[in-house]
């Protein structure tokens, strides 16, 4: 047992080494230039629905179109000093927490917030110890041995010197940030139980049983993860599941006029985001509104009245002439005036690029020195990159590692991939998207300009096949920067990084319309989406606006609609500004292709009127895939006046029984269901009875059976249902 003076000489000591190394985070974002906007981000916590990690493995800007898509609905909300505390309605105490966000939305910042505000004696001084660990750190630690205790003094020493060898009788919190980041064997199943927290063993094993509860079961734990990583902590571990979601659109507002003091400038820049809708969905994380600032303060202070950048890719352009201009200002000695990129800085964009593709390959957003020496950097090679492009590729060290390197966003990472496989195609013929490669072909081909086109041509329709080809969309914004690289105008902003030009108009004009040929294939909306985002990219916008002019104009005949007709149609209404509270299909059609093409449209939107077209068999199986989806925003749904079978009601039912389903409002009157269909109805409602709260059955001929079965309902304290209308069909 230790006297109470030393342990507050541990904790003294503690929170001095915390507050050193985490209070200049925050001075950064003090000049980031909006302090308490960022504050307020880092500081607030959306608690999921139901508690449990939904795992979403696509591509973080598909969650992020997803999430722009959602109108504003009052969310239970906890701020990060408080997630410990016990909330309404829980009797069990909140153990172990999990924050998700994508990359770049603020999860390191957050812990870092939650660590200093403790260190500073602002918040929770009823916790004794705080310690707060990374993956990275312990990463590097995958073949070492340690107990719990030897853990701990390894990297807080301020505990070992005071002579603590148990941690039972403290009220302890240990932040585990960046799971996704995580490289150890994370086996829950195999691994053997461990309770003594003085016995060494694999740091895995050590972990494992830590969120288990088996090692300090009254500690705290709070870990942080990219969503794709969520499945790796089984649910049953965690008490409470939060998710942290950047800027809201009002608040992108805010930050760039906080930023840009002029309030002209301010409006005009506020003004062109809002109009290229890649850039104003991605300046949902503060890394990317931060990023698109630095862009358009220099843009606007060289080219004054000039154009802005308008595509991702041109944004990414830009930020990488900006850094490269302050590597020539401030590390070369050079003038404003000379030539952006040296043979030195061009070597080293080079040799990132590398390192960014095959690690984006491999799936790894952070890189050891193993990783560094895979694509022929060595470590001190690397520090020199982190040293001179600060705002690009960054060194990284915990309280106690080695050194780990990260590119600043994932985006940054996916440019400068995208980059590298650009400039090995064009330089030496080489297409790094394909496995059999026909190098020694290229110095023929050079020859014969038509085949150099159709060697062009084949390179970028490889590159979009490879992307549909993701399940998951990975290589999505990959894709997106790869054929805005392409054009003549953005290679000429990269005039001295790139020694030759690509392609020609008629080759990008070759790959739109292998665009729109794929448009017109039964693709998923996600990848429709992002096709068209291509389209933009390759500054083709005339699918769009044919449709949006027949939308104006009120002439558009969904009878008529080609399939990438309906693609773009799809498009445009789920990139619209005004939100999608709700849908009536009857404004475009009351066929059921209709219904079928716009089902992505459904999913987007809280509430969908159905009640204009009959529904088959197929239409019922892809509505009841809607209300299974986790990414489904649709709490309300009428189908009213449906002549419905009841198998197509048990399809439906399916839907509806699905944990994932939030439907709270569902209309089936005067569908003609039997007994039998109220029997799948209150069958999916008992699987599932926490979300559905209102049933409209008027008009239909459940039977005694089925109403008997729907009214128990009523009074089982379980389902949430609270009203259910029925009058019989005479």
């Amino acid at each position: 047992m230790i006297s109470s003076e030393t342990l507050q000489t541990c904790q003294h000591h503690l929170k001095s080494k915390l507050k050193k190394k985490f209070q200049c985070v925050f001075e950064g974002i003090a000049k980031a230039g909006n302090p308490t906007l960022l504050n307020k981000i880092y500081t607030e916590l959306y608690i999921t629905e139901g508690g449990t990690a939904e795992v979403n493995d696509e591509h973080e800007v598909r969650q992020i179109e997803t999430a722009s898509r959602k109108p504003d609905r009052p969310e239970t909300t906890i701020r990060q000093e408080a997630i410990f505390k016990d909330l309404p309605g829980r009797d069990e105490p909140i153990r172990t927490v999990l924050t998700k966000g994508v990359a770049g939305i603020g999860k390191t910042v957050l812990t870092q917030k939650y660590t200093l505000d403790w260190a500073e004696d602002k918040a929770n001084q009823d916790i004794q110890f705080i310690f707060p660990f990374t993956f990275r750190e312990l990463n590097v630690l995958k073949e070492e041995k340690f107990s719990l205790v030897e853990l701990v003094h390894h990297f807080f020493t301020e505990t070992k010197e005071a002579g603590i060898c148990s941690f039972e009788d403290f009220q302890v919190v240990f932040i585990f940030d960046g799971l996704d980041e995580c490289r150890l064997p994370l086996d829950f199943h195999k691994t053997t139980v461990l309770t003594d927290p003085r016995k060494s063993t694999s740091v895995d094993v050590l972990l494992i049983n830590l969120i288990r509860g088996e090692l300090l079961p009254f500690a705290r734990l709070w870990i942080t993860t990219r969503p794709a990583a969520a499945d790796q902590i089984p649910p049953k571990c965690v008490s409470l599941v939060t998710e942290i979601r950047g800027f809201t659109d009002p608040q992108k507002e805010e930050y760039f006029r906080k930023r840009f003091r002029d309030e002209e400038q301010a409006s005009r820049i506020i003004s062109h985001i809002k109009t290229s809708r890649s850039l104003h969905i991605m300046c949902h994380i503060p890394v990317f509104c931060w990023i698109t600032a630095t862009v358009l303060e220099d843009v606007l202070e060289t080219k004054e009245g000039g154009q802005l950048p308008k595509t991702l890719t041109e944004m990414y352009i830009h930020f990488l002439v900006v850094q490269a201009k302050v590597k020539k200002v401030k590390y070369d000695g050079g003038a404003e005036t000379d030539p952006h990129w040296s043979p030195e800085s061009r070597e080293m964009i080079e040799s990132l690029g590398k390192l960014a593709f095959d690690q984006l390959q491999k799936g790894n957003l952070i890189f050891y020195e193993s990783d560094l020496t895979e694509c022929g950097i060595d470590i001190r090679a690397a520090s020199v990159y982190s040293g001179v492009f600060t705002q690009i590729f960054k060194e990284e060290r915990g309280l106690y590692q080695d050194k780990v390197f990260c590119f600043i966003h994932l985006s940054v990472q996916e440019f400068l991939a995208a980059l590298h496989v650009h400039l090995t195609f064009i330089n030496s013929g080489l297409n790094l998207l394909e496995e059999q490669q026909t190098t020694s072909m290229w110095s023929k081909l050079s020859k014969i300009q038509k085949s150099i086109e159709s060697a062009e041509y084949h390179f970028y329709q490889s590159a979009v096949n490879k992307a549909l080809q993701s399940p998951n969309g990975h290589l999505d914004l990959f894709l997106r920067f790869l054929l805005g690289l392409s054009l003549q105008a953005n290679q000429t902003l990269l005039r001295g990084l790139m020694t030759q030009t690509g392609s020609s108009s008629q080759i990008n004009q070759e790959t739109v319309q292998y665009i729109k040929k794929k448009l017109s294939q039964n693709l998923s909306a996600e990848k429709s989406i992002n096709l068209f985002h291509c389209l933009n990219e390759l500054n083709d916008h005339s699918l769009v606006e044919e449709i949006q002019q027949s939308l104006r104009s009120g002439s558009l005949s969904t009878d008529e609609l080609s399939p990438a007709q309906w693609s773009a149609l799809v498009f445009i209404l789920l990139s619209s500004e005004e939100d999608l509270d709700e849908f009536d299909l009857k404004k475009y059609s009351a066929s059921e292709e209709a219904l079928l093409r716009l089902l992505p449209v459904v999913k987007a939107s809280n509430k969908a009127l159905l009640n204009v077209c009959e529904l088959s068999l197929e239409n019922c199986k892809a509505l009841s895939s809607v209300l299974s989806s986790r990414s489904s925003s649709l709490r309300e749904l009428d189908l009213s006046i449906k002549n419905l079978q009841d198998s197509e009601v048990k399809l439906l039912s399916a839907g509806l029984q699905s944990l994932n389903c939030k439907l709270n409002t569902l209309s089936l009157s005067g569908c003609l269901i039997t007994e039998e269909g109220c029997t799948s109805l209150a069958s999916a409602l008992s699987s599932n009875p926490s979300h559905l709260r209102e049933l409209d059955l008027s008009y239909n001929h459940p039977g005694d059976s089925g109403m008997k079965l729907l009214s128990a309902g009523l009074k089982d304290p379980g389902w949430r249902l609270d009203t259910l209308r029925y009058e019989e069909n005479v």
